[in-house]
């Protein structure tokens, strides 16, 4: 994978166009949605991106931040990462398949009616794994393509928006919204702005991965700020109001300012954030469980590979997990989603200063600068904004449960696994 690939596969698996934004818009309405998303990047993205370019240059491995865990912290740490990010997964990609239907929805809702809106969710994943058996080569210069193909519409938006704005006012940007939530938009906001690590999973599969990996990591993260804020602001600046704006309404907002022609172009982008989104990101957490098969955590049939260096049983096993998470609900999934990445995150970054200390002589091509303090200092917001997204999830239920003591069940399953798989390769040793 080279580097323009590897940047729109890093784009899609952290934010995939403007598309899910629309819910920071109905909580904070224009003026409060534009901040969070231009404060976000340096307090969250950018931190993140220093992270991950020293680590991912320093250690270009299978498996990404997962190597970095178990290297930096021992078995005990990188199971728990490898765990919590898998765990995470469930619910993350259950998201991308129901924006897929959801845009499908816009346009004809007669064929996700009752029972077919799962059969395309089911669909989604099944293409993806397809699509992925082929590896990640293919995955990547597809990213490429399906970037063009997403954004195009919202170029043509932003031209027609400020056509239609030129020379009257401020349009809605300065109207309050109906209802606040602002810890609710910040959460929403953490959420659209995660996922930089992904990318690090695949690093034996990039083209020179000590040179691209940093300059993948702030591309990436310049575009996404860009295709964040500017679509919102001028739809704002076009007069569209706050509280029209739920998931799925920059079909609406298209429609008002162009047209149908162009709504129908930015429900055919919805579908493709959908596909865009699941497809590098599977590739990603696929190479988990391979990593940890090549540790010894797992059994060694994940090793398996397809010609094309595609590790097909990881990615198999992946898919039927996912599938079975496919009827959570839009909201649930982003509350426990952001607590379980927001904890392997962490260790990322303790990992990151670990290293510093016990290997300080290991070659970093891109090196995090102001030394020791340096590498502390830049995970700071990060942890504090995490905190804030737990204390945000605190009255959030998932399957019954608070969604803190469900995400305490999750990481406390994981120690337990661990055990267990210590304790049988005892046994058989």
């Amino acid at each position: 994978m080279r580097f323009l690939p590897l940047v729109a596969a890093t784009y899609f698996m952290v934010c995939g166009g403007p598309y899910g934004l629309e819910d920071i818009l109905g909580m904070a309405g224009y003026t409060r949605a534009l901040l969070i998303l231009a404060v976000l990047p340096f307090l969250w993205s950018l931190p993140t991106s220093l992270m991950v370019g020293e680590l991912a240059s320093a250690i270009p491995a299978e498996g990404g931040y997962y190597v970095w865990v178990y290297r930096a912290l021992g078995r005990f740490w990188g199971f728990q990462e490898a765990w919590l990010s898998i765990a995470a997964s469930v619910f993350d990609m259950a998201i991308y398949p129901a924006l897929f239907v959801l845009y499908l929805t816009r346009v004809a809702p007669e064929l996700t009616n009752g029972s077919r809106g799962m059969l395309w969710k089911l669909g989604v994943v099944v293409g993806c794994t397809l699509w992925n058996l082929k590896g990640a080569k293919v995955v990547g210069q597809s990213s490429v393509a399906l970037f063009c193909l997403l954004l195009a519409p919202f170029v043509v938006l932003v031209g027609m928006a400020l056509w239609r704005w030129h020379g009257h006012g401020v349009g809605a940007l300065l109207q309050p919204s109906a209802t606040t939530d602002i810890p609710g938009a910040i959460s929403v906001g953490l959420w659209n702005y995660m996922g930089w690590d992904n990318a690090t999973t695949v690093a034996q599969e990039v083209d020179d991965p000590r040179r691209n990996y940093p300059r993948a990591m702030f591309t990436s993260a310049v575009l996404v700020a860009v295709t964040y804020i500017l679509p919102l602001a001028v739809v704002a600046l076009a007069g569209m109001p706050a509280e029209q704006f739920s998931t799925g309404a920059w079909v609406d907002a298209a429609r008002l300012i162009s047209g149908p022609a162009l709504a129908l172009a930015v429900v055919v982008g919805g579908m493709i954030n959908g596909v865009g989104m699941f497809n590098p990101l599977m590739m990603s957490y696929a190479r988990v469980p391979y990593a940890m098969a090549e540790d010894k955590l797992l059994p060694a049939v994940f090793k398996r590979e397809t010609r094309s260096g595609a590790p097909w049983v990881a990615l198999i096993a992946c898919a039927a997990v996912w599938a079975l998470a496919l009827s959570f609900t839009f909201e649930r999934l982003i509350s426990i989603d952001l607590v379980l990445y927001g904890g392997s995150l962490l260790l990322e970054f303790v990992a990151l200063v670990v290293l510093r200390y016990r290997e300080p002589e290991l070659e970093r091509p891109f090196c995090i600068p102001g030394g020791k303090a340096g590498a502390i200092a830049v995970g700071v917001f990060p942890a504090l904004l995490v905190a804030f997204a737990i204390w945000a999830a605190r009255n959030e239920k998932v399957l019954g449960l608070n969604a803190l003591f469900f995400a305490l069940l999750v990481a406390a399953l994981g120690a337990i696994l661990n055990a267990l798989i210590q304790h049988f390769q005892r046994r058989t040793a």
